[in-house]
């Protein structure tokens, strides 16, 4: 079986990958699975090239099919905030129970559709000839007037989904891959590996 190495070390994403690929003929490698240790400057200006930057360092490091994501929320009252500095946002160490409410916080006097959000994911593969394909997946949604659920991780818990009339972190593990921007961006991935593999 073909090894593929998915450039993070976030277990709930893991499995959410896991789940979502599990009818691809690959074992699914996290950083820590691989024994690998990396500290990727991510410093690009947009999902996508994140993305990039991971994959195709893990790929020189060990020559091998390297996937990664970047991921995020965009909040369009706080003008696209956090981006691509969602991991990073208030400090990378701070629990996402004090980012998700500091947001919840900032738009405390916004109504209706002043609270649109969007969750945005770009997947990039890295193969080890030096080619590279991405794909992105795309949720919108709003942020909730406070934080709900138990599921997900993240922003999930204030990213209210108005088809679903819940937060992301309300809905079933496989409910919320179906829709997700991550779950989108890698069913794209899957049908253009099955043509690669």
């Amino acid at each position: 079986m073909r090894k593929i190495i998915f450039a993070t070390s976030n277990e709930g994403k893991m499995d959410e990958i896991r789940d979502i690929c599990k009818d691809l003929d690959v074992e699914l490698l996290s950083l820590k699975d691989a024994g690998i240790v990396a500290e990727i400057d991510e410093n690009g200006t947009s999902f996508e090239e994140n993305a990039i930057i991971k994959a195709k360092t893990v790929m020189e490091m060990t020559g091998t099919m390297v996937l990664a994501d970047d991921s995020g929320i965009e909040v369009d009252y706080l003008n696209k905030a956090p981006g691509i500095y969602s991991a990073r946002f208030l400090g990378e160490d701070t629990p996402y129970s004090v980012k998700n409410q500091y947001i919840i916080d900032q738009l405390a006097k916004a109504e209706g559709e002043e609270r649109s959000a969007r969750f945005v994911c770009v997947i990039a593969c890295a193969f080890p000839d030096g080619r590279m394909i991405t794909a992105k997946g795309t949720i919108e949604g709003y942020i909730a007037h406070k934080i709900s659920g138990s599921h997900g991780f993240g922003y999930d818990p204030i990213f209210y989904v108005p088809e679903y009339s819940c937060t992301m972190a309300d809905m079933a593990p496989e409910e919320k891959n179906k829709i997700s921007h991550r779950g989108k961006a890698l069913m794209k991935m899957k049908e253009l590996l099955k043509s690669y593999l």
